[in-house]
């Protein structure tokens, strides 16, 4: 059994329609309606089949339901994760403030044991 991987962000730029798999590999890339109009307007049934299915699936209600609720899970992670670094950040400004206040003491008690030993 042979196995081959492709990386779809180094698929070439011209695809031409005699190459059926470079065709497919250009259509699970396709991100925009021009680039799936593109693809259709080089006239290959097999894509024209596959780009048709392709809308009747996302035209249909449970897809936009399930895209919509996809779309909130990533807003939602992204949300708990600036949350999680902003209270992480203000932890260590805290540990910071109080180091900054430990250190001014210790200065101060340097600086009268200094003064002591002078006098």
């Amino acid at each position: 059994m042979i196995l081959h991987f492709f990386e779809l962000q180094k698929l070439p730029e011209k695809i031409t329609k005699d190459n059926l798999l470079l065709l497919w590999l250009a259509l699970f890339k396709a991100n925009t309606e021009e680039e799936l109009l593109k693809i259709q307007q080089m006239e290959v049934p097999i894509m024209d089949q596959a780009i048709g299915a392709y809308r009747s699936i996302t035209a249909s209600p449970e897809f936009q339901e399930i895209e919509r609720l996809r779309e909130k899970a990533r807003h939602d992670e992204a949300q708990a994760l600036y949350n999680a670094k902003k209270e992480e950040r203000e932890k260590w400004q805290g540990v910071v403030a109080e180091k900054e206040t430990e250190n001014e003491n210790l200065r101060k008690k340097l600086s009268e044991l200094q003064e002591r030993l002078e006098n």
